[in-house]
């Protein structure tokens, strides 16, 4: 999938994920949509999108900010609000003494340590959420909402079997257009809702791995990673070179595993 750098209007973006999820709740005969709601822009922006859609169908909106250890005050605060306001069902769960017992249960004597050991722990903390949620979904007969961003996908800014739900609202949307459809969607509310403080926020997977997500992608902003990857994927000869040994690009290259899993060998390699 190649998505280049483009000119969008947000409102109609904005109502066609709107007109898609009602179609697809209605279709798949869904109960209620699960969230993780982590105090950043994507979950938030979701569950945005999702409220009036929900409203007209009667379907619940089962939102839940997960914590374990490493969340901030200010990310918790941001995730309270944002669950209250767009949430039929908002609770806050911290899971840190069962996330201590299983880390200490599957760890096998690991000799992992400072930026390995945070990641490793980041990655059990990830599955370990999306397990709660997908306990929810069974016992509310719902789904659990994708929140990742299209360049989150080509970062591998996710781990695998923890981040992925069922169903991406903003998938295919570059980061920096997942705030320009923000902006858009607190514009529609009057600007009268928490949105605007996710907007706002250093982004961060509150996974404790980094003080925020741009110090692990060695880039100053967003702005500034969507374009070094439209250059790489979709520009000219010149450009490409010009971005090619940047950190952006060789965490993409890097991660392409995640983007093609599960490996399967293909059938004509048996035979």
């Amino acid at each position: 999938m190649k998505i280049a750098k483009r000119i969008l209007d947000y409102t109609v973006v904005k109502n066609n994920i709107r007109k898609n999820l009602e179609n697809y709740i209605i279709k798949n005969n869904i109960k209620s949509l699960v969230v993780g709601i982590s105090g950043g822009i994507d979950s938030a922006l979701c569950v945005a999108l999702a409220k009036p859609v929900c409203d007209k169908l009667n379907v619940s909106i089962v939102g839940r900010s997960i914590t374990i250890l490493t969340n901030k005050k200010d990310e918790i605060d941001r995730a309270r609000q944002i669950g209250e306001t767009f949430c039929t069902d908002f609770r806050e769960v911290d899971i840190s003494s069962s996330f201590n017992n299983l880390y200490e249960s599957i760890s096998e004597d690991s000799d992992f340590n400072g930026v390995d050991e945070k990641i490793n722990k980041g990655n059990a903390k990830a599955r370990l959420r999306m397990i709660y949620l997908y306990n929810l979904a069974r016992k509310h007969k719902g789904m659990v909402l994708s929140t990742d961003n299209y360049t989150e996908l080509l970062v591998g800014f996710w781990t695998l079997h923890g981040d992925v739900g069922d169903y991406g609202m903003i998938q295919t949307l570059w980061k920096t257009e997942v705030y320009a459809l923000s902006n858009n969607v607190n514009n529609e509310l009057n600007n009268k809702t928490p949105l605007q403080l996710c907007i706002d926020a250093s982004p961060t997977d509150g996974l404790g791995i980094s003080n925020s997500d741009l110090d692990q992608l060695g880039a100053s902003s967003y702005k500034e990673v969507d374009d070094i990857l439209i250059k790489y994927l979709h520009g000219n000869e010149e450009e490409r070179k010009s971005v090619e040994n940047h950190d952006v690009i060789k965490r993409h290259l890097a991660t392409s595993f995640k983007r093609n899993n599960p490996y399967n060998i293909p059938l004509e390699e048996l035979l």
